[in-house]
């Protein structure tokens, strides 16, 4: 197989096209968006939410999740004060997102992209 820049092997053209279907056919995005927010729903104070994901586009989703629950009021920027009252119900466990080591990279090179985040449901 061919290498790209700094000895790393170039993809596949085809590895993305396909990537991107099996996204739109298993409606992988939206079912993720349903599911995170069903997860918070159940989850108890104290209880984590721990989201494994494997590439850029479910990871920016899952970022995006846990900062609107982190930061609670939804108000926009021009209102001097909260009026909407929703409080934050998630706080990000430190050390996330942990990522693979080079050492696992090395010996399974499909880790390379996975990122693990995990967050805390603050009292209710």
């Amino acid at each position: 197989m061919p290498f790209g820049p700094a000895g790393r092997r170039r993809v596949h053209p085809a590895t993305r096209v396909f990537q991107a279907l099996r996204i739109a056919v298993n409606r992988a995005l939206a079912v993720l968006e349903a599911v995170l927010a069903a997860g918070l729903q159940v989850l108890r104070p104290g209880g984590r939410i721990v989201v494994l994901t494997y590439h850029s586009l479910e990871d920016r989703i899952v970022k995006r999740f846990i900062a609107a629950e982190r930061r609670g009021c939804v108000c926009p920027p021009e209102v001097p004060v909260c009026v909407c009252g929703r409080s934050p119900r998630l706080r990000v466990v430190p050390g996330t997102p942990a990522t693979p080591s080079q050492d696992e990279v090395a010996s399974n090179p499909r880790s390379r992209s996975a990122r693990l985040r995990a967050a805390e449901r603050l009292a209710a």
